[in-house]
């Protein structure tokens, strides 16, 4: 289930992308006023979900494909979703401070 939302948030990001940067052609103006809610904490907030969805779903996604092709691979499936759970944390812990950075010094200075 998790990662048919994960992939619906991606298709909803990537269509949202594309709108936007169309934008630019209709109107500089109002796309430069998109662009500059981008740089705000909770957009911040939220880059950190959208790369917590891509790699929680690029990564099942490697777990997806080993059930399907590898003939151990639905004996092994539970197992092979805690690891990527636990990778996921991981990477996702790692990623909290470069994402996060800007909103860290926005909300509590530099």
């Amino acid at each position: 289930m998790a990662h048919r939302v994960t992939g619906v948030l991606i298709f909803f990001f990537l269509f949202v992308h594309v709108l936007d940067t169309a934008l630019v052609r209709v109107s500089p103006e109002a796309y430069d006023t998109v662009v500059a809610t981008y740089k705000t904490p909770v957009v911040n907030v939220m880059e950190y979900g959208l790369v917590a969805a891509i790699l929680f779903h690029a990564l099942n996604g490697l777990r997806v494909i080993a059930v399907d092709f590898w003939s151990k691979g639905p004996r092994y499936q539970k197992q092979m979703l805690w690891t990527v759970v636990g990778v996921w944390v991981v990477l996702m812990a790692g990623a909290f401070y470069p994402v996060l950075s800007h909103t860290l010094h926005t909300l509590f200075g530099s």
